[in-house]
């Protein structure tokens, strides 16, 4: 008679198999199975939009946080909310289990950059600083700014967001969309331009684009908040009176690439930014002003001033006559001229 198989012992297979079901718990559950051990060790992964939960479990590879790829995608299989990982820059420590370290990564909050846009930056200066800060190129926030579906999402009558990126200084996510900070940095202007700002602009007879492109002008004028009320007065003077802007910045905005000197052919060029030429305000604003110039706009200076030049010591003179207009622009030549020579003389 054959010996009778003790009830206690389990069978190879089974053996076998509790094996497998330990070692898979170990993977996906113990720390350190399947992730790098030490705790004070760091080790950094940036997620990209668009990216998708093979390549992120590859870049976990590669950076060496996980020892084997099967573990992850096993239980992102298993536990589907763990596929969606939010782009960001993340620096992971030891001695995560390979389910913490998914839990981790979809549900870490994003990091924060902190970015100032400067008043009176056009719309593409402004896009070359969020692409250096955040994970979005330029070319697609420009496209954004177009988009006329964006656009009429946001009450945006005119052609791009130019002049409603309201300058600040603010935190964005990392992994922030094109779309996401233009309608942050729109609701910024809102959330300033207030119904009694509203009431103001209705009063003095503009809309919101017109307020916006004279404001856009001025900011562009001058970077002194003291001086913004005077150079919107000589504006304003110079409408009522149906008299040209004649300002040179929207001469440069309708000039492609990045800002340079005028000359005067410059004066000519055929575009409907071009106050040399045209009557009247500009299409659009030329840059995104800041809240000093458009008060200015709806609180000027009250004055008879048509003309202004610089001063060359970083403000401007004003003038209520051609003549006046045309001694201090020779008193500032005189003023650039001795500048000039002072300074090659301090190179020698």
């Amino acid at each position: 008679m054959p010996p009778r198989k003790s009830p206690l012992r389990p069978t190879a297979p089974r053996v076998t198999l509790l094996a497998m079901v330990i070692a898979v718990a170990a993977l996906l559950f113990v720390p350190g199975f399947n992730t790098m051990q030490p705790e004070e060790e760091r080790a950094a992964i940036t997620v990209h939009r668009g990216e998708g939960f093979r390549q992120i479990v590859e870049a976990l590879h590669d950076a060496g946080i996980i020892r084997f790829r099967w573990p992850l995608l096993t239980a992102g299989a298993l536990i589907p909310p763990l596929h969606k990982i939010k782009p960001g820059r993340y620096l992971l420590t030891g001695n995560h289990s390979t389910v913490s370290l998914l839990w981790h990564l979809h549900s870490h909050p994003q990091d924060e950059v902190r970015i100032m846009i400067p008043n009176g930056f056009e719309q593409r200066k402004i896009a070359a600083i969020i692409a250096r800060n955040l994970d979005i190129d330029s070319t697609a926030f420009m496209a954004a700014s177009r988009d006329p579906r964006l656009l009429a999402s946001l009450g945006i009558e005119g052609k791009s967001t130019e002049g409603y990126l309201f300058p600040g200084t603010y935190n964005f996510a990392w992994g922030s969309t094109p779309k996401e900070v233009i309608t942050f940095l729109t609701s910024r202007f809102r959330a300033f331009y207030s119904d009694s700002l509203k009431q103001e602009a209705a009063k003095a007879g503009f809309d919101e684009n017109r307020l916006l492109t004279l404001a856009s002008i001025v900011e562009a004028e001058t970077p002194i908040d003291a001086e913004k009320p005077l150079i919107a007065s000589v504006y304003l003077n110079r409408l009522k009176k149906k008299m040209r802007l004649q300002a040179d910045p929207t001469v440069q905005y309708a000039i492609p690439g990045e800002s340079r000197p005028l000359y005067y052919k410059d004066l000519a060029i055929d575009s409907p930014y071009n106050t040399y030429r045209n009557a009247g305000l500009p299409p659009g604003p030329i840059c995104n002003p800041g809240e000093a110039s458009i008060r200015a706009v709806l609180n000027p200076a009250k004055t008879d001033y048509l003309y202004f030049v610089a001063n060359g010591q970083g403000g401007h003179t004003f003038a209520t006559t051609l003549a006046g207009h045309a001694r201090n622009v020779q008193i500032y030549r005189a003023v650039r001229k001795a500048q000039q020579t002072s300074a090659s003389g301090s190179e020698l």
